[in-house]
């Protein structure tokens, strides 16, 4: 890092010896974001830092677009790492450094496709044998619309079995109340009242990761024989809403999503149902 740049980076952050991306996560952490937010940063910043092979204060805007640009990634991916690398760069031209990303066109994102687990599938694999916990799992994706993050961490607490509700803290920390299924109603009776649902099994002090989760509930999908990821679960779960007759923007609200353009790529519309809305149109007014 020259000279000057060293310099500019102390205000408004002291230069109290701390590393740049070290002083990033104390920001990070200082806004409120969530964790999975934070590590997921800072492990791009890093894969930046080696792909480059230079300190993250010393990348230049080239370093920036062929580490996007590489074809190894897809687009979706190319998408994450450019919402993810912008905030930082943002904050460091905030920060006495170089905002490099400043100008840059953000790649073009794929119109998303539904991937939901079919009718027949979610009942094969309700069918298969399992533990207890991983049950617990694929109901809480299916029939709660979870994330394999929010599974992770559910509690007993979470839980309100008389109200019908569950508690669940999403993505960037949006907190949000959900109605609960009659069949998680009756879950709520079976697993722990409080403390993690899912635990550790080395400590059991914290709860598992989402990795686990999702290639827990993958394990028995392979069973199965269905494709997709345990998150094709909650592909299902958007699906079947509106396949049930729940309006969109109420099925938005379920899946915690902040636009409707997002729940409309959880939300698979079949060849019968399009059929159905054309045998509808009448352009006589029921008069021939």
């Amino acid at each position: 890092m020259n000279t000057a740049t060293a310099l500019t980076l102390v205000a408004p952050y002291e230069d109290d010896g701390l590393a740049t991306l070290e002083k990033y996560e104390i920001y990070m952490r200082g806004a409120g974001l969530a964790e999975r937010s934070i590590n997921e940063s800072l492990a791009t910043l890093k894969r930046l830092e080696v792909f480059a092979g230079r300190p993250v204060d010393e990348i230049t805007t080239i370093d920036v677009s062929r580490y996007l640009g590489r074809t190894s990634i897809g687009a979706n991916t190319r998408n994450t790492y450019f919402g993810l690398l912008r905030p930082f760069f943002r904050w460091l031209g905030n920060n006495g450094g170089r905002d490099l990303m400043n100008g840059l066109p953000r790649p073009r994102k794929p119109r998303g496709v539904p991937h939901p687990v079919s009718n027949d599938g979610l009942i094969r694999l309700l069918a298969q044998r399992m533990h207890k916990r991983t049950h617990a799992m694929i109901l809480l994706m299916a029939l709660a619309g979870l994330r394999v993050h929010e599974v992770a961490k559910v509690a007993g607490e979470d839980f309100n079995p008389i109200a019908r509700t569950v508690r669940v803290v999403g993505k960037g920390g949006v907190d949000a109340t959900l109605p609960l299924h009659p069949l998680l109603v009756e879950l709520c009776y079976s697993m722990p009242r409080k403390g993690w649902w899912f635990p550790t099994n080395s400590t059991r002090t914290g709860h598992v990761l989402p990795r686990s989760v999702g290639s827990i509930v993958k394990m028995v999908m392979v069973r199965a024989d269905i494709p997709g990821s345990a998150h094709s679960l909650r592909h299902w779960y958007g699906t079947a809403l509106v396949q049930s007759g729940v309006d969109l923007r109420t099925t938005q609200t379920l899946l915690r999503h902040a636009s409707l353009a997002t729940t409309q790529i959880y939300t698979e519309v079949t060849d019968a149902n399009r059929e159905a809305a054309i045998d509808r149109l009448d352009p006589f007014g029921g008069v021939r």
